[in-house]
């Protein structure tokens, strides 16, 4: 079988001599793989003028709802990309992780693109910016695609997940993607990929794939175009010192391979929940996916006086589960991906052994479920013991991609601290504790060291994703050794592909461009009250400028009895004069609230069917009794909202400004609120 290449809307074999590439359990080969014959460059240019017009004429919520249909397609079609996990060495759990943990980063990122992003192509980052003394020249930034394409260069751990958890944030910006897998799985991302284009969801040109070698393809890389890496920090280095990279000055993140550690609290004692919970996730963390994840538990650091208990507790552990063919009943772990990983993994052992002993596992002499170590590509769970954590270098150093880890002892907690920094920037570290004074000396003691931190007591532990699980409403990556990168981290993941612009001009002009109105633009008023206006016919700052209404003394009093607010400043003359704040008694600023409602709201049926919320209430002046108070309700922005069943009524969020004012035409208060508005059908 050859695995095949998607470029320009086609799938290509390769041509020239292929890599043959080999099922990790039983050693025999699956097939052959070359990018010999594709045209690199054609690619990037097919990308920027066919898949990058064809997103960027999308919205956020069209892209967004693209992104949920290809993960239900994906779901249905999950059996035929489990039984191909397996060549890969996959366990059922692994599969989970990678197949349908990239599937749900695709329903995440469709959330979360219709809930906290417009229904529109440009994004707003930020508030206004008030430029100006008057208010006639402000600022604001916006976000838009970029209009190149976006290459993901991906390890070969998570051949699925590593995929999507990059497009997701790719498509909902915008922007079209070149896909390389790590050729070692790449039949798995291929199936993936295939599937993905056979739904038709996706726009041509929008996914490409690239079996086999880059060949050339740096050599043609712009300024607009956007690389990711997934790997080691060795080969991450090589390709983002690349003379296009540089020259260009092209966006790389790079996400690398890093010495995670995960630290025992000085307050938890064997016996304790915590104490079997971090033994728990030690043995977890070094067999699920054979301890080939970058974010696995390289480093374990525990108190000096629990270190027997906690390398018996782990090695215990460990025993219960074996090694072999995944397939097998009872088998929790299976091999690497591929026999270089095993040569790797010894070659990393050795190093690790000159700085400490074994004191689990032996590389040379172990038991294989159900398959023949000689044919598969087979490695123990392997458990050392550093007693000179400060003294020798080579945990801190030296990584064994795979089922490996060190536990290393400390006398006080700023030890622990000091000794997690010498991984020299992680992307995960975790901390088991009861004390949550414990866990804040720690978490801002190897903060500045790491991109994600988890701290687990019983507390949570639960509902835990676990340390090596990273999810995409959070950033994914860290500093240093990491590679410095970031990735997800909800919405923050989308603007990695989109150019931040700060613009300034008139607030109304920025209205326009905008389309979300800004305090300061013109406020044209209509005859028509617009509650009752269907959302189609609601145009961004028509306004509403009320009647008004003077605040009584009656009023104060019925709203304290109605709330049940006495707050002194309402109901006692005397100790609001004593208040520093307000002159005489004040009216409760609910009250305000709530007449201002009573001042725009249309009592007759119309288009509006419910009040959605409120947001930035600010109460900036006091209303007295006495006072005269009036609104401006002003049409903010307008997002379409897709039906959710047949039955819902197609309706559309509508925000608006409301700001309220007293006799004077000083402002009293301002605040959002949120309505639901019917749209017209058809």
């Amino acid at each position: 079988m050859k695995i095949q290449s998607y470029a320009q809307g086609n799938w290509h074999a390769g041509n020239g001599s292929a890599r043959p590439l080999y099922n990790a359990v039983t050693g025999e080969q699956v097939g052959t793989v070359s990018s010999k014959g594709l045209d690199f460059k054609s690619m990037l240019d097919y990308a920027r003028t066919v898949g990058g017009p064809a997103l960027r004429r999308m919205t956020f919520h069209e892209r967004a709802i693209m992104l949920k249909e290809v993960a239900k397609y994906l779901l249905g079609r999950k059996d035929e990309l489990y039984k191909i996990s397996a060549w890969t060495g996959a366990t059922k759990s692994d599969t989970w992780l990678d197949v349908d943990g990239g599937i749900t980063t695709f329903f995440v990122y469709s959330g979360k693109g219709r809930r906290e992003m417009p229904n529109d192509t440009v994004y707003i980052d930020g508030d206004m910016e008030l430029l100006s003394r008057k208010g006639t020249f402000v600022g604001r930034h916006v976000c838009v695609p970029l209009q190149g394409a976006a290459v993901h260069i991906n390890a070969f751990n998570f051949p699925c997940w590593g995929m999507l958890e990059k497009l997701a944030p790719t498509f909902l910006a915008g922007m079209p993607a070149i896909v390389k897998p790590a050729s070692l799985t790449c039949y798995l991302t291929e199936a993936m990929v295939k599937a993905m284009i056979e739904s038709g969801l996706i726009p041509e040109g929008a996914l490409q794939l690239i079996c086999g070698s880059v060949g050339d393809l740096f050599e043609h890389l712009g300024s607009q175009d956007v690389v990711t890496f997934t790997g080691s920090a060795s080969t991450g280095r090589m390709l983002k010192s690349h003379s296009a990279i540089v020259s260009n000055a092209i966006r790389f993140n790079m996400e690398a391979d890093s010495l995670n550690c995960c630290i025992l609290g000085s307050d938890v004692q064997p016996g304790q929940e915590e104490f079997s919970l971090f033994v728990q996730e030690v043995a977890r963390e070094m067999t699920v996916k054979a301890g080939q994840k970058c974010t696995a538990i390289r480093r374990t650091l525990v108190p000096e006086d629990r270190l027997e208990a906690a390398i018996e507790a782990i090695k215990k552990e460990l025993a219960s589960i074996p090694l072999g063919d995944p397939s097998v009943k009872g088998v929790k772990m299976g091999p690497l991906a591929g026999r270089p990983q095993v040569e790797e993994v010894s070659e990393r052992v050795s190093e690790l052994r000159q700085a400490g002993e074994l004191v689990y596992g032996n590389p040379e002499d172990f038991e294989v479920v159900g398959a023949d170590p000689e044919k598969g590509a087979f490695s123990p769970a392997t458990l050392l013991y550093c007693g000179q954590p400060f003294q020798k270098s080579q945990p801190h150093d030296v990584e064994a991609f795979g089922p490996v880890n060190t536990v290393m002892p400390y006398k006080s907690l700023d030890e622990a601290v000091s000794m997690a920094a010498l991984g020299r920037g992680s992307l995960v570290g975790s901390l088991f504790s009861a004390d949550n004074s414990v866990a804040r000396q720690v978490v801002l003691g190897i903060s500045p060291f790491h991109g994600r931190l988890m701290v687990i007591n019983r507390d949570c532990a639960g509902e835990s994703t676990g340390h090596g699980s990273p999810l995409p409403h959070l950033v994914h990556g860290g500093p240093g050794r990491a590679g410095g990168g970031e990735e997800m981290g909800g919405i923050r993941g989308v603007l990695h592909y989109m150019q931040r612009t700060a613009l300034q001009g008139s607030p109304t002009t920025l209205t326009r461009v905008c389309n979300q109105w800004m305090r300061g633009a013109a406020q044209p008023t209509t005859r028509i009250h617009p509650f009752q206006k269907y959302f189609e016919e609601l145009e961004i700052g028509e306004t509403l400028v009320t009647h008004r209404r003077t605040v009584t003394e009656a009023d104060v009093v019925r709203f304290a009895g109605i709330s049940g607010d006495y707050f002194y400043a309402h109901t006692d003359a005397i100790a609001a004069a004593e208040n520093p704040i307000f002159e005489k008694r004040v009216a409760h600023g609910y009250f305000v609230l709530s007449a201002a409602a009573g001042l725009f709201v249309h009592p007759a049926p119309g288009p509006v069917l419910a009040n959605y919320g409120l947001d930035n209430l600010r109460f900036t002046e006091p209303v007295y009794i006495g006072d005269t108070i009036y609104c401006k309700l002003t049409c903010q922005q307008k997002t379409a909202r897709d039906r959710k069943t047949p039955e819902d009524p197609l309706a559309g969020v509508v925000a608006w400004d409301v700001e309220v004012f007293n006799q004077e035409d000083v402002t009293v208060a301002t605040y959002t609120i949120l309505t639901l508005v019917r749209r017209k059908e058809g």
